[in-house]
């Protein structure tokens, strides 16, 4: 408060001097040369002081429509320190200005060096900026393209789609018209309203070892498939006509055929999950009976459960587009772990149901149930919440994984929702583009 009044005093003293001045100058005239002279002489101070003010108000007039720090006007008393002030001010504003200036310069240089492109957009899809990467791995041109309609620019349909959609959790996948033979993962972060940030990243590189790595595993287990069939049955030939061998070799003959034919799971599941990670998409699709095909993989559960639990159907008359044998193995899959994990007695429900526009194929159970932090590695491959467990049962440690791969060529998703001691709910949700209207839904539409 005491720096605002010393400067109120600063403007307002030197104006009340002034006219102190002016009027002492007149009054000794009007005492000496009569008050006609005086008042005379009082007209004149008080005009010059007032066009002062007038000059100094259109210097400060003309600045205003061009404010720059070299081209401040100059002024005594009270206009002094009105452009002392603005000097000042001016003087902070340019410096604050020219700081946000390097510093968007120096994060847009960072940007630009980093190894991902990046794309900034607005609520249009309107390019605002992007960086040197960006523009290689979309072929789209800063100065060329600012301002258009990225859509409008990279016309590959499962981008446009993608960046339409609107639904980014995943990120896209797919070979750039203007990079053949390269894979980019494209993700979109929205990080104001009206404004989102197009991320690129070519995973070239790591796609080819992807690539290698099936390979490798689908033909070694295609290799082994021969020679574990060819054991597996002279094996159960052995134990066949073992009738002169003693209980410790016949026991360790079971043993061996035990875990041949475990082996032989594990090696069919890796032929499995190798082809459908080799495939964008199922190679046939057709009308899957949603409601029979849940009907059919509760009579496979009721056979491997073997009266152990009370096994259910809820099932609604609907129809899905899809590859019917995947769909079979996946909602199988689901099933064979809800028998194996729940305990003698429990209760296993199986469902078809609509749910969000789409259909949800749902395993419902009683079973020993899954920690939330093992819930999002369940889909990963060999991941076992107990491995123990796992070994008694019987499972390979793949059928989680080959469910996840089965339902991303479908487009679906998989939810899961457990508690410990109390079971489980897998649900298999489609999207309404999978879903086949039914007849009294196509006459109505």
């Amino acid at each position: 408060m005491s720096n605002v009044a010393g400067g109120r005093h600063r403007v307002i003293l030197p104006a009340i001097v002034r006219l102190a001045i002016v009027g002492a100058i007149c009054a000794g005239s009007g005492w000496l040369f009569g008050a006609r002279v005086g008042l005379w002489l009082a007209v004149a101070g008080l005009g010059a002081l007032y066009l002062g003010q007038l000059v100094y108000l259109a210097a400060l007039g003309n600045w205003l429509e061009r404010p720059s720090l070299s081209t401040i006007p100059n002024g005594i008393g009270a206009w002094g320190e009105v452009f002392a002030r603005l000097y000042r001010q001016q003087r902070a504003s340019e410096i604050a200005q020219q700081r946000l200036i390097d510093n968007e310069e120096r994060f847009r240089r960072t940007i630009s060096a980093l190894p991902d492109g990046i794309i900034l957009i607005d609520a249009s899809l309107q390019i605002e900026w992007c960086n040197p990467v960006a523009e290689r791995h979309l072929g789209v041109s800063l100065k060329r393209d600012l301002g258009l309609r990225l859509t409008n620019l990279v016309r590959d349909p499962a981008f446009v789609a993608y960046i339409t959609a609107g639904r980014y959790e995943q990120p896209l996948l797919f070979t750039p018209l203007s990079l053949p033979g390269a894979t980019l993962s494209l993700a979109v972060v929205e990080f104001e309203p009206a404004r989102s940030m197009v991320l690129t990243r070519d995973i070239t590189q790591s796609e080819r070892v992807d690539a290698m790595r099936r390979d490798f595993v689908g033909n070694v287990s295609h290799e082994l498939r021969t020679p574990l069939t060819v054991i597996k049955g002279f094996l159960e030939s052995i134990i066949d006509g073992g009738s002169d061998l003693d209980s410790t070799r016949l026991h360790h003959l079971h043993l061996m055929h035990e875990q041949a034919d475990r082996m032989h799971r594990l090696v069919e599941d890796l032929l499995t999950l190798s082809r459908l990670e080799s495939q964008q998409g199922p190679d046939v699709e057709e009308e899957v009976d949603a409601a029979q095909l849940v009907s059919q993989v509760a009579d496979e559960a009721r056979t491997l459960s073997a009266g152990r639990h009370r096994i259910s159907v809820e099932a609604q008359k609907l129809k899905i587009r899809g590859a019917r044998d995947e769909l079979r193995s996946a909602y199988g899959n689901l099933v064979s772990n809800a028998v194996r994990y729940t305990p003698v007695g429990g209760h296993i429900t199986l469902r078809c149901v609509e749910q969000d526009g789409g259909i949800a194929l749902q395993v419902q159970d009683t079973g020993i149930g899954v920690a939330a932090e093992h819930i999002p590695r369940l889909t990963e491959r060999f991941y076992r919440v107990d491995k123990s467990r796992s070994r008694e049962t019987g499972g390979t440690g793949l059928g989680l994984a080959i469910v996840k791969h089965v339902l991303i060529r479908h487009q679906a998703r998989l939810d899961v929702q457990s508690d410990i001691g109390k079971g489980s709910l897998f649900s298999a949700w489609f999207p309404p583009a999978r879903r086949i209207p039914t007849a009294g839904e196509r006459e109505a539409a």
